[in-house]
């Protein structure tokens, strides 16, 4: 199970760096599934369609620290530090990513994401 997620969350990333997220995102999630998102706002799919159609792409990301916690054989959520890169002088986006995936048939879909920045150490205070 946690390799199929992890395989869903590097395809999301990967969508989201060749510009092809809102229809991934638009396939991937369940009718009522949100994102959470680290700027506070709450998307439902038609607003994380729009919201990516025109948002720039990322240049790379990175996911570490993953953990799978198994509710049923169905249903579960992928845990992850996350950490991507638009322009070469933007510091990285970084921050604790949770998925949550329900199985609808032979497909798993996503029903939750949500994201909790972690703060830069070396930012001043």
């Amino acid at each position: 199970m946690l390799s199929e997620l992890l395989d869903l969350e590097h395809r999301g990333w990967s969508s989201l760096c060749d510009g092809t997220g809102a229809d991934f995102y638009g396939r991937i999630m369940t009718e009522s599934g949100v994102m959470v998102l680290a700027h506070g706002e709450v998307f439902d799919r038609g607003a994380v369609e729009d919201s990516l159609r025109d948002a720039p792409a990322w240049r790379s990301y990175e996911i570490a620290d993953e953990r799978l916690i198994s509710l049923s054989d169905d249903q579960a959520i992928l845990v992850y530090t996350g950490r991507a890169y638009r322009d070469e002088e933007e510091p990285a986006f970084v921050a604790l990513m949770s998925s949550v995936y329900t199985r609808d048939g032979d497909e798993w879909r996503l029903a939750l994401y949500q994201q909790t920045p972690v703060p830069d150490p070396h930012a001043s205070r």
